[in-house]
């Protein structure tokens, strides 16, 4: 099995950063890929960003330009650098990682961004 744990979520200004980082632990053989997904207030959970076990990256037309993903593989840990935050990027942040061909979610960490 696989645990995964999220943090760094809090509450910020329009226009600041914020860090989310996502740490596994246990039978961590093998890394598929993995990245963030959220949900906004009144929405479905969507994809925010992707990368693969080569270290490329995708991310939401939305957030593209602002949001950076990064992977340390010997720490198995993925972290997503937000700048030049909106009010519409509040919301739960889960991280969804990849592992021995099976997929686990992290229980999510809060994200709002006020004006």
């Amino acid at each position: 099995q696989v645990q995964l744990a999220e943090s760094g979520g809090a509450l910020v200004q329009v226009g600041g950063s914020l860090r989310l980082s996502c740490e596994a632990s246990g039978s961590t053989f093998r890394f598929n890929g993995g990245g963030w997904f959220r949900q906004r207030p009144g929405e479905e959970r969507e994809a925010v960003a992707f990368i693969t076990p080569g270290g490329d990256s995708t991310y939401a037309d939305s957030v593209k330009g602002r949001f950076t993903l990064s992977r340390d593989n010997a720490k198995n840990r993925q972290s997503l650098q937000m700048t030049s935050l909106k009010v519409e990027d509040t919301g739960v942040y889960y991280c969804n990682t990849f592992y021995n061909g099976t997929g686990y979610w992290g229980q999510g960490t809060q994200v709002t961004v006020s004006s």
